[in-house]
């Protein structure tokens, strides 16, 4: 009975042990939905992968994600020089970059990044939990670097829906996945830095260690990297210039998180904690800014041109120019010339070409410095000294104040203000009165840049006020423009002095008619002429006779040498009255000058307009033994993979005899030892070989120097925005004083930079023997500069 009652009790306790879990359908629930949802998960990214929900980037789009690259424009010793961009953005590869900047990066963005294959299931859980669950901002965000360049390499449309999010996120799940499968994790990393956005016109790691430290991306130190990791967070709330403090504080988290992470010691992140920005470099990367930025804006306009349409010219000569520019010069219209694989125009704004100048740096930089030091302190102080008193000064040959309202009239036609307000269909009434409405502005000076209020057209006329100037060197033997300075600061005057603007070249073109006389071989620089008045019958019925600005005594025969370096008028007017002035023409434009010259007498005296590049080119003619040579801007030019499109070479041809050549040299040494160029001597103290000519418009309005040596020629042109602009005397006026200092600041930088090593030897002289004399003993008891010969052209 015992054990019957024994084995109720067992089986009434087996049967309660069996009794139904209330929990278990909702358990075997669960597991279901998870085993579908896991399914459908497994299913939806099978779909993502097949592109079955959308479009997914292919591996050609993987391998080549379409970024707006920035061309890159690289000096000829291998300096950038600047960018043509819609985003500044160039590539890097990851040996180029800072390890500082690799650690800063993983240890901020994702320190499992080196464990994980694009997602991190640990990051993600984590977010699940702290931050969603438990509220905790600080945890961080669950991307990945690779999720995160997946959603940069391939943004999200805007104002998706929920549902679309949802999408989104997963398909930059299944990009990321494909990005570790298909790049290491090196990769990786230097496609993130080449994508991200640093602010400030920066696309790129590369572009924004230039832009607040300029310096590559290698050189970047530990507070440096730091400081351009934090800013990826938020690239305005952290941008160093605008909000320095949040930057800083931005800074310092992320080099506690080296910390944490074992990258950086306790001793190193207190060394560096406090330590300032050091963004004292920082420069945005625009065509207002930087070296060359003249030139940089001729390349990019050159490169964009289009085949030129006869319609859109109103000058016959000028559509030839342009005519002939496009089919002989390759670089004319490069952009429109040249196709891609896929059939294309190159893009020079979001095709990342790399364009090879001939610029050297260093030229470059003494040119600018030369420009600058000259004219700010000591040109323009003595212009506005001399012309304040002007009744409608700046201008100082303007009499009568409807010229003067005139002229102003022009300047403000010539505004892009003007032009745009026109474009919008604005009256003249509205525009006047927007004109003559005070505006708050930034201005230029001498002593910087500053704010102030004035209206459009008192900006005018204080801009008025300043010189300005060109300038630009070139090798004679290869044709490289070295240096390039077409005005004094782009930002403010965008007008380019070097390329675009003819004015008068005064007594710099009198070479062309001496070459033209030695040429025939009636001449020698030995042949002496009578010092006497030339006059000149006209085909009009008129007669010209110029006079010289001078002292020259009447009656007495002087040599050529002895003319040219005096730069008497009467020498000019006899040898092209011996000649004609198409003869001239002629060989002028045999050495490169295409600008339109008149055929009459007084282009002997310089009435010509030409350009500073025209003159400069022409002159290489002379140390390169009568062989013109065109001078040219690039080199080459690459794709963004480095293969060449495109190089480069100058075209040359014969201008003169190599004797001729010669001889011109001999003629304009004297113009520099002891004519109206010597004080390159006595001022400068420049010793070595140098032939030049200097140049004065009439009533001084432009003032020219042209400098050659055996290995660089360099020539410089000074004057007001509008002719009527002008020094009164002719002693300030002169191109002795206005533009021959540039040079000579110029040239003692480059012969004192020894990493230039430009050549202190002789001109080289004709293989064959000399058919005439040069040695023409003493040339003359006084020396013209001391008869107070300035080479003012003078005609009337």
């Amino acid at each position: 009975m015992k054990k019957e009652k024994t084995e109720n009790k067992s089986k009434s306790k087996d049967n309660k042990d069996k009794k139904p879990n209330p929990y278990r359908k909702y358990i075997k629930r669960m597991w279901i939905t998870f085993g579908i949802s896991m399914l459908l998960l497994y299913v939806f990214f099978i779909s993502i992968s097949f592109g079955l929900l959308g479009p997914l980037p292919s591996f050609e789009e993987l391998e080549n994600p379409k970024n707006n690259l920035a061309s890159e424009i690289y000096t000829s010793d291998q300096q950038i020089l600047g960018k043509f961009y819609v985003e500044n953005r160039s590539n890097i590869e990851y040996q180029q970059l800072s390890p500082f900047l690799v650690d800063a990066l993983v240890a901020t963005e994702d320190i499992r990044f080196y464990k994980h294959s694009g997602v991190d299931a640990r990051g993600i859980a984590r977010v699940m939990v702290k931050t969603i669950v438990g509220g905790d901002q600080s945890s961080g965000g669950g991307s990945t670097i690779t999720q995160q360049l997946a959603k940069n390499l391939f943004p999200r449309k805007e104002n998706a829906s929920l549902l679309d999010m949802v999408a989104i996120k997963l398909k930059e799940w299944v990009t990321a996945i494909r990005l570790e499968r298909n790049y290491t994790k090196e990769e990786i990393i230097a496609m993130y830095f080449n994508k991200m956005d640093f602010g400030n016109q920066s696309f790129g790691i590369k572009s924004a260690a230039k832009t607040y430290f300029d310096k590559t991306p290698d050189s970047l130190n530990l507070q440096e990297s730091a400081m351009l990791v934090g800013m990826l967070k938020a690239p305005s709330a952290y941008n160093p210039i605008r909000n320095p403090n949040d930057a800083k504080g931005r800074r310092e988290v992320v080099l506690s998180q080296m910390v944490k992470y074992g990258y950086l010691t306790v001793e190193e992140f207190g060394a560096v904690k406090d330590t300032p920005l050091s963004t004292n470099r920082f420069q945005i990367q625009d065509h207002n800014f930087g070296m060359a930025t003249y030139f940089r804006e001729n390349l990019r306009m050159m490169m964009n041109k289009e085949e030129p349409d006869e319609d859109d010219f109103s000058d016959a000569y000028e559509y030839s120019l342009a005519l002939e520019q496009w089919e002989g010069n390759p670089l004319y219209g490069w952009c429109n010339k040249n196709t891609k694989p896929d059939g294309s125009k190159y893009n020079l704004y979001t095709d990342g070409l790399k364009i090879y100048t001939t610029i050297d740096s260093r030229m470059q930089t003494y040119a600018e410095w030369a420009v600058t030091e000259h004219l700010s302190k000591t040109l323009q102080p003595q212009f506005e000294n001399e012309v304040k008193r002007a009744r409608y000064a700046p201008y100082t040959s303007v009499y009568r104040e409807d010229e003067y309202l005139h002229l102003l009239e022009i300047s403000k036609r010539r505004t892009v203000r003007y032009q745009e307000m026109k474009r919008q269909g604005f009256s003249e009434k509205e525009i006047d009165l927007a004109f003559n409405t005070p505006v708050n502005m930034r201005v230029f000076s001498w002593q910087g840049e500053f704010d102030t209020i004035m209206t459009p057209m008192d900006s005018i006329k204080y801009y008025k006020w300043f010189l300005q100037a060109g300038f630009m060197a070139v090798d004679p033997q290869t044709g490289y423009v070295k240096a390039y300075v077409g005005g004094i600061n782009y930002k403010h005057f965008k007008y380019d002095h070097v390329t675009a603007a003819r004015r008068q070249v005064g007594s710099t073109f009198k070479p062309f008619v001496y070459a033209v006389a030695l040429s025939d071989g009636q001449f020698s620089p030995c042949s002496k002429i009578p010092m006497v008045p030339v006059t000149i019958e006209l085909p009009n019925g008129k007669s010209w006779t110029p006079r010289n600005s001078g002292k020259v005594e009447e009656g007495k025969m002087v040599t050529l040498r002895y003319a040219l370096a005096g730069s008497i008028n009467w020498a000019s007017a006899y040898l092209i009255k011996r000649h004609s002035p198409e003869a001239v023409i002629r060989l002028a434009r045999k050495m490169g000058v295409k600008s339109p010259i008149p055929a009459v007498y007084a282009i002997a005296l310089g009435v010509a307009e030409l350009t500073v590049y025209e003159m400069v080119g022409a002159q290489t003619t002379y140390p390169n033994k009568g062989i013109y040579t065109e001078p040219i801007f690039v080199t080459r030019i690459e794709d963004k993979n480095g293969n060449i499109l495109s190089e480069f070479v100058p075209r040359r041809s014969e201008a003169m005899s190599e004797e001729t050549a010669y001889l011109m040299i001999e003629l304009m040494k004297g113009v520099v030892d002891y004519g109206t160029s010597a004080r390159i001597r006595s001022t400068y103290g420049i010793k070595f070989p140098i032939a030049g000519k200097t140049g004065t418009s009439d009533d001084n309005s432009d003032g020219w120097f042209m400098g050659i040596t055996p290995e660089l020629v360099a020539g410089c042109w000074v004057g007001g925005e509008d002719m009527q602009i002008h020094f009164i005397n002719t002693a300030y006026g002169q191109g002795a004083n206005m533009a021959l200092p540039i040079w000579a600041l110029f040239m003692q930088k480059v012969y004192a930079d020894k990493s230039i090593n430009l050549s202190t030897k002789d001109f080289e002289k004709p293989n064959k023997p000399l058919s005439v004399e040069i040695d023409c003993g003493k040339y003359a008891r006084q020396h013209p500069e001391e008869n107070n010969n300035s080479d003012n052209n003078g005609w009337q």
